[in-house]
Order: C-alpha cells, then sequence, then structure tokens
C-alpha cells in the first residue's frame, strides 16, 4: 500500500515544552485523513514537521514518497497548504497574490484557479487588505488548490466560511478524493470531519492515541437508546444485560447506554407494552470527548 505521508517516532520538543512524542502516521494515498484535537494538541507541529517549516527533535517523515527534509522542495511542488494562521500581502490584489503563488511554483495553466475563485465567489480584483476574513479564508484555499496537488495539507481550512461556502468546500474535497488525491485535514469542527474523512487520526497531548476509520470508531463507541413503555417498568429490570453499561429509569421510560449488539435488550423490552423505541447514534464529537476523558 502507497502511503502519501508516513511518520516514524517523529518529536518535536521546544526547550522544555512538548510539542509531539512518537507520533507514528500512516496516511493512504487517496483517501480524506481528519486529524483531530484541540488547540495544543501537536496538530500544527504536526503539520509543520511534515512540511518541513520545522525541524523534529527525533524520528522521521515521508511526504510522497520523499523525505521531508532532504526533498523538501519537491515535496512542496507537489503539495498544496492552508496553514491555520494564513497570512497574505495586503497590499495586493487577490489575483496578484494567486500570480505570485503561481510564478513560484511554475504554473502555466491558470483556468482550475480561476474556476475554484468562482466557486467560492471570491473577487480577485480587490486588495487582500480589504478582504472580510471568511474572503481572506477563501483566498487562502484556492492558492492550496490552484494547482492541482497530489495531496493537500489543510490546518482549520473552514475558519470564518459561511456554511454556504463550507458545503462548497466538502464539494470540492469530494472531487479532489474521486481524482486519487490525499488530503490532510486538521480540525476541531467534528461535524466537517465526520461528513468528509475516511479515516480519523486522534492527537491528545502531542501523542496519537487512536487511528480509525469513522465507522470502525462509531461502531465501538457508546450509543443511548430511550425505551417508551405503556406503564413504568421494574428498576432493574435492563441492569446487568450484555452491552448495557448503564440504565436510569424515569416513570415510563428508560434511557440506556449501550457498546454492541442490542439483542438481549430488544428481547428485555418485548416482556413490557413499548410505546416507542428512539436510538441516538453515536457521534465523532461524542468519541472525541469520550476519548478524552480516556473511556475509550
Amino acid at each position: 500500500m502507497a502511503f502519501a505521508i508516513e511518520t516514524r517516532g517523529l518529536t518535536k520538543h521546544y526547550g522544555k515544552a512538548r510539542g509531539i512524542v512518537e507520533v507514528d502516521l500512516a496516511v493512504k494515498e487517496g483517501e480524506v485523513f481528519g486529524f483531530l484535537g484541540p488547540n495544543g494538541a501537536g496538530k500544527s507541529t504536526t503539520i509543520r514537521l511534515l512540511l518541513d517549516l520545522i525541524r523534529p527533535t527525533e524520528g522521521t517523515a515521508t511526504v510522497l514518497g520523499m523525505d521531508s527534509q532532504a526533498d523538501s522542495v519537491g515535496v512542496n511542488r507537489r503539495v498544496g497548504f492552508l496553514p491555520g494562521d494564513v497570512r497574505l500581502y495586503d497590499s495586493l490584489t487577490g489575483r496578484e497574490m494567486l500570480t505570485f503563488f503561481g510564478h513560484l511554483r511554475g504554473m502555466t495553466d491558470w483556468p482550475h484557479a480561476r474556476a475554484v475563485a468562482e466557486r467560492f465567489e471570491l473577487d480577485l480584483d480587490i486588495k487582500v487588505g480589504s478582504y472580510s476574513s471568511g474572503n481572506y479564508q477563501k483566498l487562502g484555499l484556492v492558492q492550496a488548490f490552484m494547482h492541482q496537488p497530489d495531496l493537500l495539507i489543510l490546518d482549520e481550512p473552514t475558519s470564518a466560511l459561511d456554511p454556504l461556502v463550507q458545503q462548497e468546500f466538502y464539494r470540492l474535497v469530494d472531487e479532489t478524493k474521486a481524482e486519487g488525491k490525499t488530503v490532510f485535514l486538521s480540525s476541531h469542527v467534528l461535524p466537517e470531519v465526520e461528513r468528509i474523512a475516511d479515516r480519523v487520526g486522534i492527537i491528545r497531548d502531542g501523542r496519537l492515541v487512536v487511528v480509525e476509520e469513522v465507522e470502525a470508531l462509531r461502531a465501538r463507541a457508546l450509543r443511548r437508546m430511550e425505551i417508551q413503555f405503556a406503564a413504568p417498568v421494574p428498576e432493574g429490570s435492563f441492569d446487568g444485560l450484555p452491552s448495557v453499561r448503564e440504565a436510569r429509569y424515569h416513570d415510563n421510560s428508560v434511557e440506556l447506554m449501550i457498546e454492541g449488539p442490542v439483542d438481549a435488550v430488544v428481547k428485555a423490552a418485548a416482556g413490557y407494552e413499548v410505546h416507542n423505541v428512539i436510538s441516538h447514534e453515536a457521534d465523532l464529537e461524542e468519541i472525541f470527548l469520550d476519548m478524552y476523558r480516556g473511556e475509550i
């Protein structure tokens, strides 16, 4: 299997302060990979190491089969990068800004760059310094996508974007994946990662604590089920059943926290008159919070 990103023991210390510690990561070519963690967990440090913007204390990283340090120029030619703290030249127009980036990359084909800008409804003929925060972010995204790179590394890409533009961004990511290219997406906006990612990695206190397919991660997480009955059921009726981690009894209903199959729960409920069953599937936010509490 080919990997777009691979790290081994990647570690960065800032003096005595922790950056990341022994991160082993493998992102497959052609997938959308969500890299999750709150501010300060090590997301941006990892990205900067991949792009040779900072150097590791220990460990190695390869990007598109190239050493991130020895072949950093080659890496940057084939990567589209949006930093979380993007800074652009305020005195240039959006068009001049993209032209500047294009010349740095040796671009000769411009229709794709214009098409992405049009999809984001971005006016390229006004100065960057007069852009709103949303338009500033749009310009950062256009420069990342404009040269149709083999790998996109995007740090908090939907920051400041309105919901309609976010949806256009998601469609662009889907199209990029369909072309066989790779997207590495760092975020703390969990619904967007759940919407577009194939796999997620969760980083906690500088250490990668899990890498999992979204569906597999969801399958082993707790979900909540509420069963409403015609009359109150005896306390303890669902306690101790396989897969039931917690049961709460409220008048004519029972609220259950379940991990795994629900067969035993259904059979126990069949002994009473059931009016309604409401199942709340675990979402990525619940899983993420459980992970940070150490419950998974």
